[in-house]
């Protein structure tokens, strides 16, 4: 649930904190007064554009945030997506400058597309947009899918894999598609690099050791000349060692004149000349050691550079090197069993397709059986909405082809007068019609939804009189189940509101600003009456506005109460 919305500095705003309750909470206010700027800052955190113009001073940062509370699904959707949250709360924010945009979730710094992939667990947005949704054919199967997807999910992963499988037999097959020549060509050139591989006898990690053994051939001059140069200075006449020795004459000769406290420094120095003496003889055997075969070295070099040559033209390791021999292999011996080789690949295609074609009969069986209780389910809600005699279904037809859903191509069909036979949706609804058919649509599926909030931008267009009563006494049974956010223009749906908001613009300072503040009692009687009677506001007006408002009470608490019996909607 949507707890809070803070806005700095966005457009027309100055400062504005807004705090949602459960259930429907209504935005209204004049045209133009900034509603859509407040749902504007609620984009922003969910990832939204962020252009340079939305910030009213370019000397301060724009910034929104939203705070959601959040339940055990929500948590453990966002923590797939990394996201963790916090006393059962998750903060997304965005700040904008004149330089850059900076996301964040929970104070930590995210990419902007994180805000969108967390918002689309925690909140769905409808505008007047999504209406064209439903002219859009291809956008039909989508609708069923979202609201079949507990039955569809196990068998539309099966489907995409096998779609996945058969399109690469497919692929593979025509990539086939080769004339003899060319065959025997690409055969012989085969022949001729695994020829080459083999030839070169590869032992993995070999280059290694030879790497080793050429560097310390290549400096064996370099280091022979420094182990003369040390064993002279260690062990040489006049040297480190021999320098010692006289030293321990010396302290040997005058040791009886204090034992106690030479006795340990001759000690000392004793250890000292039997580590040089090792050091002395372990150096000596070390230069004994070193040889320097001009030809070994040349062996050597010749057996890295082929070495090096292969990994340039197959691989950066002598691994790969092997792997890359391996799949050539198995590439001439496909060219020598080429006509065995088709004809797997033709069988395999074959099964592939049948197993396709089964997934996709089960697909279609299972969307036919969800798309005649979706359109029960849709038809009911369009007669709540004000829509008599109304018939609502969805066709299927086969596509020419499989796509990785399947091969459905369903489209809605109405019929939304008495006498007349069901067409194409999209050839039938007017754009008012289409808000409802839309609202009818969405309110069914936010029954099978797992996000919390829903969002209704200004779904009223077109609407009026009795029928947008029905929208608001259907968007307030939808409030029983999640909260909803609604921007209107009609006193109809302002009258339902569990908490209602009024967004008005102000001067100050010779600069335009919206406010939003939640209003109850008689300032909401008064923003219903100037929704109702518009300039002019008299005691009538204000009397039906009033009036409005009770029925509109007594209207929820009866349905409440039937719900908490059992026996309502």
């Amino acid at each position: 649930m949507l707890l809070s919305l803070t806005a700095d500095n966005l457009t027309l705003i100055d400062h504005e904190e807004i705090e949602f309750g459960e259930g429907l909470n209504i935005l209204t206010g004049e045209t133009g007064a900034g509603k859509s700027i407040l749902l504007g800052a609620l984009k922003l955190t969910l990832g939204g554009k962020a252009g340079r113009d939305i910030i009213r001073d370019e000397k301060k940062d724009a910034y929104a945030e939203a705070v959601f509370s959040v339940g055990e699904r929500e948590k453990a959707a966002l923590l797939k997506l990394g996201i963790e949250t916090y006393d059962g709360e998750v903060i997304l924010s965005r700040r904008i400058s004149s330089r850059r945009s900076v996301a964040k979730i929970n104070g930590e710094t995210v990419p902007a597309p994180m805000l969108s992939k967390a918002g689309d667990v925690l909140i769905d947005i409808y505008g007047q947009r999504d209406n064209q949704t439903l002219l859009r054919k291809q956008k039909h199967l989508q609708l069923l899918d979202d609201y079949a997807r507990d039955s569809l999910a196990p068998v539309l992963s099966r489907l995409k894999d096998e779609y996945k499988n058969y399109r690469s037999l497919e692929k593979k097959l025509m990539e086939s598609d080769t004339d003899e020549k060319s065959r025997l060509r690409e055969a012989d050139f085969l022949r001729q690099e695994i020829s080459e591989i083999e030839s070169a006898g590869l032992v993995p990690g070999e280059d290694d050791e030879l790497e080793k053994s050429y560097r310390l051939m290549k400096n064996t001059e370099k280091i022979a000349a420094g182990i003369a140069e040390i064993t002279e200075e260690t062990g040489g006449d006049n040297a480190a060692l021999d320098l010692i020795g006289r030293a321990m004459g010396t302290l040997n000769n005058i040791s009886d004149m204090d034992p106690d406290g030479i006795g340990p420094l001759a000690s000392m120095l004793s250890d000292c000349e039997g580590i040089l003496e090792d050091f002395v003889r372990s150096i000596g055997e070390y230069r004994d050691s070193l040889e320097f075969d001009r030809e070994d070295f040349s062996r050597t070099e010749d057996r890295l550079d082929l070495i090096n040559t292969l990994k340039t033209k197959y691989g950066s390791t002598i691994e790969i090197i092997n792997d890359t021999l391996s799949e050539k292999k198995d590439r001439l011996r496909t060219l020598e069993n080429f006509d065995e080789y088709i004809a797997g690949l033709k069988k395999d295609l074959a099964e592939s397709k049948k197993r396709l074609d089964k997934i996709c009969e089960e697909t279609s069986a299972l969307r036919k059986k969800a798309a005649e209780k979706l359109s029960d389910k849709v038809k009911e809600a369009m007669e709540g909405l004000n829509f008599s005699d109304v018939r609502f279904s969805m066709r299927f037809e086969r596509l020419p082809d499989y796509t990785e859903k399947g091969y459905d191509d369903p489209e809605f069909y109405v019929s939304l007068n008495p006498g007349e036979p069901e067409k194409p949706l999209i050839s039938v609804a007017s754009g008012g019609e289409l808000s409802r058919i839309m609202l009818a649509m969405k309110t069914v599926l936010a029954d099978t939804d797992d996000v919390d909030t829903l969002i209704f931008d200004e779904v009223d267009t077109g609407i009026s009189g009795r029928t947008a009563q029905c929208v608001s006494e259907r968007l307030s049974e939808v409030a029983d189940r999640r909260q909803v956010i609604c921007i209107t223009h009609l006193p109809q749906i302002a009258s339902m509101a569990d908490t209602h908001f009024l967004v008005e613009k102000s001067v100050s300072d010779g600069q335009t600003l919206s406010g939003i503040r939640e209003i109850s009692g008689s300032a909401r009687i008064d923003e219903l009456s100037r929704m109702l009677g518009g300039s002019e506001i008299t005691d009538i007006v204000r009397d039906s506005a009033k009036e409005m408002i009770e029925m509109a009470d007594r209207e929820k608490i009866t349905r409440r109460q039937e719900i908490k019996r059992g026996v309502g909607k």
